[in-house]
């Protein structure tokens, strides 16, 4: 099956370099392209070079044309994107490789695909994962959720490779909300050892985050369970530990008093938005949750959100 890779960023990039291993992959850019058929540099990845079996392009319709469609676009330009496609994607597999959840929407890239594009096959891509060990060839595993079973098992034999792992899943609702949720609380994180709280703080943040995680994947309907696997725990442990996230690096900012690269983009604060939106219309109490869209959006301080947290009722875990 012929595979493209619309978004040529980090992931988007990393993600055409790791798959060309079984085969010739598109790669769509927005801008750049013929600077990076010629070059084969990746601005986003410094010290990485495309292989040969990378075709970029900025030729839309062409690229979209595969039989597998990997959609590596932010999380907020996901519905918009979609709409302008110049043609019909009807019976092809669409596979988000974006986390977030739609402001407008409150939902996940899967939903997202399902109303721009009702005929196409909706999946899921999603794990811990930094560009930079993909695009390097490390060892690396994922989860990739289809509700079709039959379709997703044969994307799964179709995307991995030796050092990319795809693991397969039936819920695409619980993978991209663990990928979503656990960007919030990697800035709560990031925010606390920024602010010199120590890694103890850090994972009691991260501990009831998760609780706060797999308490919203149920009541949507995920299951809980998924929320345990890579698209969950694994995410979250990545992303909560490591500089090198994006989301932890915006915390970190944040708790030190810091600005932060504004052309960054940092998928966990538009999601903190919408997981608060979300759990006040589903009257479910995500204290951790609520204090990050609180920090991301200027509305409070680490030291009142910190202090509001400790003074919570106590209770049985």
């Amino acid at each position: 099956m012929s595979v493209t890779v619309l978004g040529a960023g980090a992931f988007g990039a990393a993600l055409a370099t790791a798959l060309c291993v079984r085969g010739p992959v598109t790669l769509w850019a927005r801008a750049g392209a013929e600077d990076m058929a010629r070059d084969r540099a990746v601005p986003r990845l410094p010290g990485v070079r495309l292989p040969d079996a990378v075709l970029p392009t900025a030729d839309l319709a062409r690229a979209a044309e595969a039989d597998i469609v990997m959609l590596a676009v932010p999380m907020q330009a996901l519905g918009p994107f979609l709409d302008r496609l110049p043609l019909s994607l009807a019976g092809k597999a669409l596979v988000a490789c974006c986390k977030g959840l739609d402001l407008e929407r409150l939902t996940g890239p899967s939903a997202v695909i399902g109303q721009a594009c009702p005929d196409a096959v909706a999946a899921v891509l999603t794990g811990p994962s930094f560009a930079d060990d993909i695009a390097r060839g490390l060892p690396t595993a994922l989860t990739l959720a289809c509700a079709d079973e039959a379709r997703g098992a044969a994307l799964q034999a179709a995307l991995s490779t030796h050092a990319l792992r795809l693991y397969a899943s039936p819920d695409p609702l619980g993978a991209e909300l663990g990928g979503a949720l656990k960007n919030v609380v990697a800035i709560g994180c990031g925010a606390v050892m920024g602010a010199g709280l120590g890694d103890s703080a850090r994972a009691a943040l991260m501990t009831r985050g998760f609780a706060e995680m797999t308490r919203l994947a149920a009541h949507l309907g995920a299951r809980p369970e998924t929320l345990t696997g890579l698209s969950g725990l694994g995410d979250l442990a990545l992303t909560c530990g490591s500089p090198l996230s994006r989301n932890f690096r915006y915390g970190q900012a944040i708790g030190r008093g810091d600005s932060f690269d504004a052309s960054v983009t940092v998928e966990g604060a538009a999601t903190a938005r919408a997981v608060d939106a979300l759990a006040r219309r589903e009257a479910l109490d995500l204290p951790v949750c609520a204090a990050v869209a609180r920090l991301a959006s200027g509305e409070a301080d680490l030291a009142t959100l910190i202090d509001m947290l400790l003074n919570r009722p106590l209770k049985k875990e």
